[in-house]
């Protein structure tokens, strides 16, 4: 049976959607129209490219993380260097080589841009902070002037996956203007939404899966100091809209995935903590598939 898919962003902790993916194929799942933000979209890509859960686990076996922390190349000491790089690159590294390793990674099933796919098939959000907006990816790209059809897939989920300070953003040049594009997971890191009646038509099951707790069990932020107090607002900024949307909605239609001990950046993840993310992926999805019931109305 045909449903479609949401993935959440999360980072390093993304490697939790593949667990919980194959327990959706094991139940005879097929994805066809998928969606998603920051990590959630290298997954939904991939997806779309009809890759399964054990061979996107196989790409990430012959994967160095490592090789995607992409530095600039500078005279100065790298502890020097990076405050320089941040300042006026905004990020600490280019981003470059993770577009390189999904162009590559999509080619091998003949993907390349949107037109490779059908219509709404694939969409990822971003953030285009020069105009202080979210954008839906491709749809949006008409706005600048953009030919949707023509647009790198790879690309468009590098924008999304532009976590501020951390990545170079992602500048879009269009003939009138040119945006300074980040993650969009800062406006919004699960667009459950993307699905809704508004923004395509729903004509089978969604579900969403979320690196999280459910909204009940939602640990509460810390705050003793100015950094506490940053993180907070920042992860309060980039899920209140998502968590309002869900909690009156879509509950029930999503697999929440806790990752509590990875860190979002946590490139030198050893296998220890990949097989751990994994599995709580696969106990989540068991969890969920207890109690789901698919609405026969939308299939």
């Amino acid at each position: 049976m045909y449903i479609d898919g949401v993935f959440s962003g999360g980072g390093i902790k993304g490697i939790a959607l593949i667990g919980a993916i194959e327990e959706i194929e094991k139940r005879g799942y097929k994805f066809k129209r998928v969606a998603g933000a920051s990590a959630g979209a290298i997954i939904a890509s991939l997806i779309a490219a009809r890759y399964s859960s054990k061979e996107i686990d196989g790409l990430l076996d012959e994967l160095d993380l490592k090789i995607l922390l992409d530095e600039r190349k500078t005279i100065l000491p790298y502890s020097v260097a990076k405050w320089i790089l941040l300042y006026f690159r905004l990020g600490l590294y280019k981003g470059n080589a993770l577009e390189k390793w999904l162009e590559e990674i999509l080619a091998r099933k003949g993907l390349r841009t949107f037109a490779d796919l059908p219509r709404q098939h694939l969409r990822f959000v971003a953030s285009d902070i020069t105009n202080g907006r979210l954008m839906i990816l491709p749809d949006d790209l008409v706005k600048y002037g953009i030919d949707p059809h023509s647009f790198s897939i790879a690309k468009a989920v590098r924008m999304s996956c532009s976590l501020p300070y951390f990545f170079e953003p992602v500048t879009l040049k269009s003939k009138k203007e040119s945006s300074i594009i980040v993650d969009g997971g800062v406006l919004s890191n699960f667009p459950m939404w993307l699905f809704d009646d508004d923004n395509v038509d729903r004509v089978r099951p969604v579900i969403g899966i979320k690196l999280s707790h459910n909204m009940e069990d939602l640990p509460k932020n810390k705050i003793k100091n100015a950094i506490q107090l940053f993180t907070a607002l920042f992860e309060t900024m980039k899920d209140a809209h998502d968590a309002r949307y869900i909690s009156r909605k879509h509950e029930k239609d999503i697999i929440f995935i806790p990752t509590a001990g990875v860190a979002t950046t946590e490139f030198a993840l050893t296998e220890t903590k990949k097989q751990t993310l994994l599995k709580q992926g696969r106990d989540s999805a068991n969890k969920f598939f207890e109690s789901w019931r698919f609405n026969k109305k939308v299939i």
